[in-house]
């Protein structure tokens, strides 16, 4: 028998960490992975969408949070409920199942790992406009499905008009010891480590 193929199943809260995952896929070509979005974004969703994926026997689920939304309640104890819930891996070994749930935290949204694509920021951003502002500064960008769409795929689309995922790696491990330094708790991104994570998965 072959090794088996490492399965990891991306959640995001909405379209565009879905579209963006998906653009991905190319990268990690050894690797199965799958994004989806809940139908609403709610934790509640969520948590529905990590038990689909452990029955279906994913080894590794990745949620790909936006904290700018979990900031306030009821959210932010859901969320911590949610994230105790899962912190150890899913083991039952009589069904054949093991899984690990992480998360992986962007203040304020994905957006802000699309901007490290180019340029660093630790900037506080009021809300998510001001965000896309910046990005648009670097890159046309609009968080639209029928842009998602056109761009044949957002990591490419990036890679294309100057952006590297590299760089983006760089720029948010970058954020993480700024966070740490300053004791923010804002403007940062730990996609740099689920990236690590899956080039990691992919060498299995």
């Amino acid at each position: 028998m072959g090794k088996q193929r490492q399965t990891a199943l991306v959640l995001g809260e909405g379209p565009t960490e879905f579209f963006y995952f998906k653009s991905l896929c190319d990268i990690f070509k050894n690797l199965t992975i799958k994004p989806d979005y809940p139908k609403h974004t709610s934790i509640k969703e969520l948590e529905i969408k990590i038990e689909e994926g452990i029955a279906m026997g994913y080894n590794h689920i990745f949620c790909v949070m936006d904290m700018d939304t979990k900031d306030v309640e009821p959210e932010r104890t859901q969320y911590q409920k949610l994230r105790a819930k899962y912190a150890k891996p899913i083991n039952k070994p009589k069904k054949g199942i093991y899984c690990e749930v992480e998360f992986f935290e962007t203040h304020r949204c994905t957006e802000l790992f699309f901007l490290y694509y180019f340029r660093y920021t630790s900037r506080s951003y009021e809300g998510q406009e001001s965000l896309l502002k910046d990005l648009n500064k670097c890159v046309e960008y609009q968080k639209t499905t029928d842009f998602f769409i056109k761009t044949k795929g957002l990591h490419s689309y990036f890679e294309r008009n100057g952006g590297k995922l590299d760089t983006a790696v760089v720029n948010a491990n970058r954020s993480l010891e700024d966070k740490l330094m300053s004791g923010r708790e804002y403007t940062y991104s730990e996609l740099s480590r689920l990236m690590e994570k899956l080039k990691g998965l992919e060498k299995k």
